[in-house]
């Protein structure tokens, strides 16, 4: 199972030996504790559920946590029973250099946007009559059916969606201090959470 949870740090670049430049993402990963193991038999598929940075305050831990003192869970799907346990920990040596993988985590969150910044509008004219108006979405409606429809791209939220970056390129693999190096940006600001597949 080529899976982990992990917390983006940040940005760098790496040189290879002709001085080629290539920009590189550093997550920490894990160390994640196996929790749960489902089976076909009792939850219809099969899934190992991992958990990743233990609650050490036990004012933050509930009752419905009992066994499960993890700030993030997960769970991801297998194929056959693997060799894991419950209570095993899941290391970033789980891959290797020039492993594909799939990261997800959440997008930074850009706030309330215009139609210009969230949909890439051009606006209006900056001449001819037009004052004040020059970042403005236009006419909304039509005269058939005399309402706005459904799914129309307007100003709102911008961000601070699930984003999964798909075929990036583990650049290193740094077991001892639980570092991915990442080929590329993956989602978020630094501190996002992020899943992890290969």
């Amino acid at each position: 199972m080529k899976f982990i949870l992990g917390k983006k740090i940040g940005m760098s670049q790496l040189f290879d030996k002709n001085g080629k430049m290539t920009p590189v993402t550093l997550v920490t990963g894990g160390p994640c504790v196996v929790l749960q193991e489902k089976t076909k038999e009792k939850d219809g598929y099969l899934a190992l559920q991992i958990g990743f940075e233990k609650l050490e305050k036990k004012n933050k831990i509930k009752k419905t946590m009992k066994g499960k003192e993890y700030r993030h869970i997960a769970e991801q799907r297998i194929k056959t029973k693997e060799e894991y346990k419950i209570g095993d920990e899941v290391l970033v040596s789980v891959f290797a250099e020039g492993d594909n993988i799939n990261v997800s985590g959440t997008s930074k969150g850009k706030g309330f946007q215009g139609g210009v910044k969230r949909h890439g509008f051009h606006g209006r004219n900056a001449t001819h009559g037009v004052k004040h108006e020059q970042r403005t979405i236009g006419s909304t409606g039509c005269r058939f059916p005399q309402h706005v429809i459904k799914g129309r791209k307007m100003p709102g939220r911008m961000g601070f969606e699930r984003i999964t970056v798909k075929n990036l390129t583990v650049m290193k693999v740094d077991a001892e201090n639980n570092l991915l190096v990442i080929k590329g940006a993956v989602p978020g600001r630094n501190g996002t959470l992020l899943e992890i597949r290969g």
